[in-house]
């Protein structure tokens, strides 16, 4: 089921909360739609020409499969915040706005007025949820930066690929889990405020999110010094945990703890690699993962994925099967479990969408509609902070929205 912000009741958990989106690409639009499959009416602030990020991956002329994904049921409207008209407006939103969400660096969020002094003196009761990509203290704070950069400095890309040949992540799991860490700051912010009756900035940054990821293996380099390096698909501290070949295709196989490698070890009909020392533990499975890799794949090689991913379920040994892009679509489970079709736009088209991570048996709201049209609730928005249309004409005379 799809909701139109301008027509339907606020519904949700945050049903009444209002969050000014000013945010770039990922990190801050995916925390505000986080924010609004519970509820919150969002509003997403574009410049008049739009933002680069609407059309990123295009299937349309005007409309990208990054924006559709990150922007479901907000409202959009124009502004051009870095002129003087432009940051009255910003002003007059503050006050209007529980939550400001903004991915900029400090100096871009002064220029628009949304710095912290300027957003807390105009609206004690607004969060500042800012994220950037080293955070605003240490050697690196006000550089520039994406994703990747959190993956390569973090040693999540030194940890993937092959040694000599690291590889970054296609998917920017950086950016979604710094938007959801955001997500889970305003919530935070948000209630504390029942009892302060203040707002207050939350922050979030890439490479903090990306050294969370990666915050085990760190711990083990700084009390050892063990010096791990790529192993693949390989897991490097359990096994057999890879990419193996089937007679159709590839599953992954990952095998964690000694009651499933006893069961993986009778599936595959070697009940005595149980007590071999090579494997006595999920450590040493990893040092020897080779060996294990070939016994998985030598079983594989005879089955197709289908027959594999079969026995795998009967043994309760965890696998699953590697699927393009159309294969995901096709799944039956996600299909029916983890995706909906959705408007793509005004036009009437609809394409196959990702349902929010989360569900909630209460409190949770229907998924956006669509992606908005670019500045398509500008006017109604101004109008809401106090703007005539004779003054609403006056600023896109101005090219101000």
């Amino acid at each position: 089921m799809t909701t139109d912000p301008e027509t339907e009741p606020g519904v949700g958990s945050l049903a009444g909360v209002h969050v000014l989106d000013f945010g770039r690409y990922v990190a801050g639009p995916w925390c505000a739609q986080l924010l609004q499959c519970l509820g919150a009416d969002v509003v997403r602030v574009e410049r008049p020409a739009g933002g680069e990020d609407r059309f990123l991956f295009p299937i349309s002329d005007d409309l990208g499969a990054y924006f559709l994904h990150c922007n479901r049921g907000k409202r959009a409207m124009t502004l051009n915040p870095t002129k003087p008209a432009g940051r009255e407006v910003v002003a007059r939103l503050i006050k209007w706005a529980d939550v400001i969400v903004a991915n900029v660096p400090d100096e871009a969020l002064l220029a628009m007025g949304l710095d912290w002094d300027s957003v807390h003196g105009a609206n004690p009761r607004a969060v500042l949820a800012t994220a950037s990509t080293f955070g605003t203290t240490g050697p690196y704070a006000g550089r520039v930066g994406f994703d990747g950069i959190g993956q390569v400095m973090s040693g999540a890309a030194y940890m993937s690929g092959y040694a000599g040949e690291p590889m970054k992540s296609f998917a920017p799991w950086v950016d979604y889990g710094t938007a959801s860490n955001l997500a889970f700051a305003v919530m935070g912010a948000l209630f504390a405020r029942q009892t302060t009756g203040r707002g207050c900035r939350v922050e979030a940054s890439l490479l903090g999110t990306a050294l969370t990821a990666t915050g085990h293996v760190l711990i083990e380099q700084s009390a050892i010094q063990r010096g791990r390096g790529a192993t693949g698909n390989r897991h490097p501290a359990a096994g057999p945990s890879d990419l193996i070949a089937t007679l159709d295709g590839h599953v992954l196989v990952q095998v964690v703890g000694d009651a499933i490698f006893a069961r993986w070890c009778s599936m595959i009909g070697h009940p005595e690699l149980v007590d071999d020392p090579r494997f006595a533990s999920d450590d040493l499975r990893g040092e020897n993962g080779p060996e294990l890799t070939r016994l998985a794949g030598e079983w594989c090689a005879t089955r197709t994925t289908a027959q594999a991913l079969e026995e795998f379920a009967a043994a309760s040994v965890p696998a699953g099967p590697l699927l393009s892009l159309q294969q995901v679509i096709d799944d039956p489970h996600v299909a029916s479990a983890m995706m909906e079709r959705a408007e793509r736009d005004h036009d009437g088209g609809t394409v196959a969408v990702i349902a929010p991570p989360v569900r909630l048996s209460e409190g949770g709201a229907a998924l956006g509609a669509h992606g908005p049209a670019l500045g398509a609730h500008t006017d109604q928005m101004l109008r809401a902070v106090g703007y005539d249309q004779a003054e609403i004409d006056g600023l896109r005379a101005a090219r101000i929205i």
